[in-house]
């Protein structure tokens, strides 16, 4: 075994194993953080991180130790990328609109203030 492909080897264990740590504090962060918003972000940054990184290393152990470019994995590396994080903030805002309170301990409400400044625009120009 040559020093390269040791070397080849350790980056995808260690992408393999940064995406499953990953996953598993994702999955961590779903139980313990307190209400919808903070869970959605864990869900939607760390597991899309996670799986991103056990694809890529599947995609690149593929492609050199077996060489095979495997279409399969690149389009799911490219769907989890736009559809995670698009998922994530779509649940936050739809909880936000059907009023599901924030963990009181939240100090910012950014969505809140930019509807309110919204409703006050359109309240002007219907008059």
């Amino acid at each position: 075994m040559t020093t390269v492909s040791a070397i080849g080897e350790w980056v995808l264990v260690l992408l393999v194993l940064m995406g499953a740590i990953l996953s598993a504090l994702s999955a961590f962060g779903l139980v313990r953080l307190p209400d919808i918003y903070l869970r959605s972000h864990a869900a939607a940054k760390g597991a899309t991180l996670g799986v991103l990184c056990v694809l890529t290393g599947a995609f690149l152990y593929f492609m050199f130790y077996l060489d095979v470019i495997s279409i399969k994995l690149l389009l799911g590396i490219v769907f989890v990328f736009i559809t995670s994080p698009v998922a994530g903030h779509l649940t936050g805002r739809a909880a936000y609109r059907s009023g599901v309170p924030m963990w009181e301990k939240s100090v910012r409400d950014d969505l809140g203030r930019d509807l309110k400044r919204n409703e006050q625009q359109q309240g002007q120009s219907d008059s």
